[in-house]
């Protein structure tokens, strides 16, 4: 009974629960939808007044646009008018001033027809005065005729003939006059040119020598030259081509070659090894090879400082390496760079003098030798090598011409020509600037060299003592010692059968063989 009133007693709370369920549900749903209905009402009267503003703000600034636009329309219409206006006002003056321009044209035409007419009654006038004297003349011609004997034609001819007469008997007076003082002027002017040219430049005596002398301080360093048996100086020699002279003279070596750039390498080496103490042939043979890698920068220097000193411009750098090699040549015994200094100093001046181009006149005096400088022996003329030289490099034809034409192997085709070949010849014609033995001798020391570099596997040769002494040093993969000895005697009788010398020429042949290898 307790259980059936119990579930008696859910089922009805279920049942009443479900009943109040229901009914609350119904009394939410109407008031939901008297609440979406009242909103719905708030927003549709909500957009009516935004949409009364938004028509009103519309309405205002389509107002505002239209006040702009027609403010602007009426600037444009103004702007527009005071244009024309202005046009109208420019027209209206330029008709008056055409009008002004008709008025002063018509009275200047005026004035010019008057002119005209008087003009014209005055050469109506002239012309028949002219009528009147031509009667005149005539008459007058025709008395003198009829007294003199002779007609106008006739006597017209015999004056014109005494007047040719003498006026070349005055003119052929003054032609022999003013001839005879040019050529007294010209020798006076040229003579005073010269001597202001000369007087001018003062340049040192630059005759050169065969002979070097190396200072040293003390004889001792002589014993360390000569080295163990004298190797250090048979290497020294053979690395430079020069004889080294140990004689008695104290505290002094003489170096003696012809050749002034093998003299200065072996100068410059042996003052680095006597500094550094380190006396040896492989020592001997690294230093000549740096000391002549040397030599060639400083030739390249003094070309530069020389072409810089002289104020010359826009030279070729194998140009300046020529000048500078220079240093190391000889003409006749005269320094070949002091020499082109001062002949492009006398060149300057001279043109100055003249009126003539004066860098122009020093750029030719310097470079008239470079014929001089090569090595290799050539059958054309210095200058005529030294002209296709300066053609190749680019130089200008006035120089180039003055360089090939100063020993009169072309044409002279400018006035820098002459000056070139009158500045060389003083140059060369001062008291002893020359010496013409010295060059003979040079060549025929440069002959002896070339003789032996003619055989096959010679590396180097060189004339030491004079002349009286041929060193050749072949290569010992190519000559054997049996070759060496054949190859002395085919040299000298080449030398007896070729050149001409004094005395006798020793010929010696030396074949080194080297091993070298390196512990490492």
């Amino acid at each position: 009974m307790d259980i059936l009133s119990i579930i008696i007693g859910i089922v009805v709370g279920l049942g009443g629960g479900f009943g109040i369920a229901k009914f609350l549900e119904r009394s939410n749903v109407s008031n939901l939808i008297k609440n979406a209905k009242k909103e719905a009402g708030s927003i549709l009267k909500d957009a009516k007044a935004e949409a009364e503003a938004t028509k009103k703000e519309k309405i205002l600034q389509a107002k505002e646009k239209f006040l702009e636009l027609k403010a602007e329309h009426e600037q444009v219409i103004l702007a527009r008018d005071k244009k024309t206006a202005e046009a109208e006002k420019r027209t209206r003056d330029k008709e008056s001033q055409i009008s002004n321009e008709l008025a002063k044209a018509k009275k200047v035409n005026d004035e010019a027809e008057a002119k005209i007419a008087e003009y014209s009654t005055k050469i109506e006038l002239l012309d028949k005065k002219q009528q009147e004297i031509d009667k005149l003349h005539k008459s007058q011609v025709e008395q003198l005729e009829m007294i003199s004997g002779l007609s106008a034609e006739e006597a017209k001819n015999q004056l014109v003939e005494s007047l040719k007469a003498e006026a070349k008997t005055s003119a052929m007076s003054f032609i022999q006059d003013t001839v005879e003082e040019a050529k007294m002027t010209a020798h006076q002017e040229a003579k005073k040119v010269i001597i202001s040219t000369i007087q001018r430049v003062g340049t040192e005596e630059a005759v050169e020598n065969c002979v070097s002398v190396f200072n040293i301080e003390s004889d001792d360093v002589k014993g360390r030259i000569i080295g163990r048996e004298g190797r250090n100086i048979r290497a020294l020699e053979a690395a430079t081509g020069v004889e080294i002279i140990v004689d008695d003279t104290p505290e002094a070596i003489i170096l003696s070659c012809f050749d002034p750039v093998r003299r200065e390498i072996a100068r410059l080496a042996l003052h680095k090894l006597v500094t550094d103490g380190r006396i040896h042939p492989a020592r001997i043979e690294e230093v000549v090879a740096k000391t002549a890698k040397q030599i060639d920068e400083e030739i390249i220097e003094t070309g530069k400082r020389t072409v810089i000193d002289l104020g010359i411009h826009g030279l070729h750098p194998e140009l300046i390496k020529v000048v500078g090699r220079m240093k190391y040549r000889s003409s006749y015994g005269q320094n070949l760079l002091q020499h082109s200094r001062e002949v492009a100093k006398l060149c300057g001046i001279m043109a100055a003098e003249l009126g003539l181009n004066v860098k122009l006149a020093k750029r030719a005096g310097l470079l008239h030798d470079i014929g001089k400088v090569p090595d290799t022996e050539s059958e054309l003329p210095h200058a005529i090598l030294g002209m296709q030289w300066a053609e190749k490099y680019g130089e200008k034809e006035e120089v180039c011409n003055a360089i090939g034409a100063h020993h009169d192997e072309i044409e002279m085709k400018s006035l820098i020509s002459p000056i070139i070949q009158v500045c060389d010849a003083i140059s060369g014609a001062r008291p002893g600037a020359r010496r013409q033995v010295l060059d003979s001798y040079i060549q025929r020391l440069k002959d002896l060299e070339d003789i032996a570099f003619g055989f096959g596997g010679v590396k180097n040769a060189y004339a030491i003592q004079a002349g009286r002494e041929l060193r050749v040093i072949v290569e010992s993969e190519k000559v054997s010692d049996e070759a060496a000895s054949n190859l002395s005697f085919e040299i000298s009788q080449k030398i007896q059968t070729e050149m001409t010398y004094p005395g006798q020429v020793k010929i010696t042949v030396i074949r080194e063989t080297r091993a070298v290898n390196i512990a490492k």
